[in-house]
């Protein structure tokens, strides 16, 4: 049995997968802040779902995390978790100390990709596929890519940070100090900053503004659109990927976020024949409501650093 643990800014989720690659119930707890609170939600987590899956945890095989901040796989040290209070935290070590049992840490996004490139495999949608993008539209933007199985990390482990490449230099200044990222039209902030509103959810009050028909929430929305069509065409022109995975707190945002993106790349497609030629709307799916991508896919990370 090997388990696997997401820790978000907020609140962590864990699941344990047996060798088939069933899942067991999931298990949620809200995330303690700061570096000695996120090691004690850790091991709460593994113990729960120890627990909940009748085996003791001497008995797991592995156990991942998937984390937010700059992570470094082989030592498992995580860096500039700023939405968890973290700023230099030696988690591997510190879990294997605590759990007696092989501690693997991944960067969420990263582990998010590889739960989805699992969850396409299962479910059968990724026969022929070589490679895919999980692309997470949250309060940022940011991408995981695997290819035939294994992630893409680059020589300096930001592989997949397109948030922060610039698409229109007249644009918002970003949160990484250059100006016109994609994050700052395709993202959770972006719609917060597009949209005022006194909603909690401000996409959410987008999109019901736009379905509603009003002109400035249609125009918005179309923005938003035209920003997340552009990171899969970064994706798609850069790497190749067979299919780019929506996925991220936005992608609760369901079909008509989908229906979004897939009619902005059409657009463009009509303009262009390169762009027509490669598909893109074809190759563009969303992860399914309730999916913990981020967990699934720290537990096979746990295996294979295990």
């Amino acid at each position: 049995m090997r388990l696997g643990i997401d820790i978000g800014g907020t609140k962590t989720a864990a699941i344990a997968m047996d060798s088939d690659g069933r899942l067991s119930d999931q298990v949620r707890m809200p995330t303690g802040w700061g570096g000695p609170a996120v090691i004690e939600t850790a091991v709460d987590a593994v113990r729960q779902v120890a627990a909940l899956s009748g085996i003791s945890i001497g008995d797991l095989r592995s156990i991942g995390i998937g984390i937010p901040g700059a992570v470094d796989s082989a030592t498992g040290r995580v860096r500039h978790a700023v939405n968890l209070g973290v700023d230099d935290l030696d988690l591997g070590e510190a879990l294997i100390e605590r759990l007696g049992v092989s501690v693997s840490v991944e960067n969420d996004v990263k582990a998010a990709a590889m739960g989805a490139q699992h969850l396409l495999t299962e479910t059968g949608a990724a026969n022929g596929f070589d490679s895919m993008a999980y692309l997470n539209l949250g309060t940022g933007l940011a991408a995981g890519i695997v290819q035939r199985g294994v992630l893409l990390r680059g020589g300096h482990g930001i592989a997949g940070e397109i948030g922060h490449i610039p698409i229109d230099p007249n644009g918002a200044v970003c949160s990484c100090g250059q100006r016109g990222c994609v994050e700052t039209v395709a993202s959770g902030s972006a719609i917060a900053r597009l949209w005022p509103t006194d909603d909690a959810l401000p996409a959410r009050a987008l999109f019901q503004a736009a379905a509603s028909g009003d002109p400035e929430a249609l125009a918005v929305q179309e923005r938003f659109f035209d920003g997340v069509s552009a990171a899969v065409r970064i994706l798609v022109l850069s790497t190749d990927v067979d299919a780019v995975v929506i996925g991220g707190g936005l992608s609760a945002l369901g079909t008509p976020l989908i229906d979004g993106v897939r009619s902005a790349l059409g657009r463009a497609a009509e303009s262009s024949r390169f762009l027509a030629s490669i598909a893109l709307a074809e190759r563009v799916h969303i992860i399914p409501l309730g999916f913990p991508a981020a967990a699934v896919g720290a537990a096979l990370t746990g295996v294979a650093h295990g």
